[in-house]
């Protein structure tokens, strides 16, 4: 809030000041207050009042009675949900300005604290008070009120079932409203009913009321200046101008004129309510009983809801997500590879067909002088007088016919030589003449 506030000199974007609120300003002598209510609504390029109601002697009608009248005005406005900016009465509140140069924003709250006694003639545990930096300045608006005070006006609104958002003086009201309706003024090119021109270097305005006269100024010498004068206007309005260091030329004005209402105080009031963001933040409620009806508050949480949520749903799509991604990659990298690689098999092939072709070359190579090797060794085995008519070789057996003297003693012959084994007749032996015919066949030893 406070860094928001930092923008009103100049800087409120007009499309940010954005919302509806309700200004409260209890007016009258101590114990006989009447309630002047305001509502006012804030869009991009313009600012209006809604509606005004006058709650006269509050103080001694039923709270629940005007409550309830309160409750009826605000639901015909549309706003049954709007916290209200309550204005107290200018005599329960004590408000001081410091000057404070050199002191930064993080050790301005103990130099408060330590001017904080001099500023009020309560004791300390009586005391309430809120302070804010008045932006672009060195100087600090402190507001002081007598806690009995607050918890009285509160405990009457908590009694009627009013929502109250922020307890409040008129000179942060005030001076907030005007940067506002400056701001609305600019964004349509020119002011209309319900806005104001950015205020001139030096700004009087007053108000009358019961007691006197309300002034709020502003100058290059006092960046904020608020006070009740029990006096006749001329009179107040030269000793203000005077504090002010005023230029004599400085013409004053009505506060309602100023900002375009009869009712001006619950007016700005109401437009600090409905942008609290840029209003001062000086507020003489207790934390704990302060109570939020601005619907834009809500927008922040609603918008960090839906980022968690959009950031669970991520969470949960994002495996889905990468294995897809990491499956396209990996089968962009195949699909690149598939290429070498089939030329690859293709090469395995042809180097497994050519080692095939190789073996079976030794193969046949071998073979040849195997079979060279049976041929020579029948050659010795069967010494003249035998000879063949018929040698057969295959891998596994020989098969050889012939003639011989005597062909029984042939089969251990043939057994005896390694290269032989399992001889056998192929046919009985027949006699031929003097000779025997004989057709043997015998197993070739493995290897051989």
């Amino acid at each position: 809030m406070r860094l928001l506030s930092a923008l009103l000199p100049g800087e409120v974007l007009p499309w940010l000041a954005f919302g509806s609120g309700v200004g409260i300003e209890i007016a009258g002598s101590a114990g006989e207050e009447s309630l002047r209510i305001s509502a006012a609504r804030i869009r991009p390029g313009r600012a209006r009042e809604l509606g005004t109601l006058t709650i006269a002697d509050a103080s001694h009608q039923t709270a629940g009675v005007w409550g309830t009248e309160y409750a009826s005005f605000l639901r015909k406005l549309s706003l049954s949900h709007a916290a209200a900016t309550v204005v107290l009465p200018r005599r329960d509140v004590i408000v001081r300005q410091l000057a404070l140069p050199g002191v930064s924003d993080k050790d301005l709250p103990a130099a408060i604290e330590f001017q904080m006694e001099g500023l009020h003639p309560y004791a300390e545990d009586e005391a309430i008070s809120s302070w804010t930096r008045i932006p672009g300045t060195a100087s600090v608006l402190i507001a002081i009120a007598r806690r009995g005070v607050t918890e009285r006006y509160a405990n009457l609104f908590a009694e009627a079932g009013v929502k109250i958002g922020s307890f409040t003086c008129s000179a942060p009201v005030i001076y907030s409203a005007l940067r506002l309706l400056r701001q609305r003024a600019s964004a349509t090119g020119g002011a209309t009913r319900g806005t104001t021109a950015e205020p001139a270097p030096g700004l009087l305005a007053y108000e009358a009321t019961e007691t006197g006269v309300e002034i709020y100024g502003e100058s290059p010498s006092r960046a904020v200046f608020s006070a009740a004068f029990d006096a006749p206007a001329e009179r107040a309005l030269a000793l203000a101008a005077s504090e002010l260091r005023l230029d004599a030329a400085t013409a004053p004005q009505l506060l309602e004129q100023l900002l375009g209402v009869a009712a001006a105080l619950p007016y700005s009031a109401a437009l600090a309510s409905a942008c609290p963001w840029f209003a001062l933040p000086l507020n003489l409620l207790p934390a704990e009983r302060r109570q939020s009806g601005s619907r834009v508050l809500w927008i922040p949480s609603a918008a960090l809801g839906g980022a968690v949520l959009l950031l669970a749903l991520a969470l949960a799509l994002f495996p889905r997500y990468e294995s897809a991604r990491y499956l396209a990659s990996i089968n962009a990298e195949i699909a690149k590879l598939t290429p070498l690689a089939n030329r690859s098999s293709r090469i395995d092939t042809q180097i497994a067909a050519a080692r095939a072709r190789a073996a079976q070359l030794d193969e046949v190579r071998g073979r040849t002088k195997a079979d060279m090797d049976v041929l020579g060794e029948m050659t010795r085995i069967l010494a003249a007088p035998a000879w063949l008519n018929q040698l057969e070789i295959t891998r596994t057996q020989v098969t050889l016919a012939g003639e011989t003297q005597q062909a029984a003693p042939l089969l251990q012959t043939i057994d005896a030589s390694p290269l032989f084994q399992g001889s056998e007749f192929a046919m009985p032996p027949s006699r031929v003449n003097a000779a025997e015919a004989f057709r043997i066949r015998t197993n070739r030893e493995p290897g051989k």
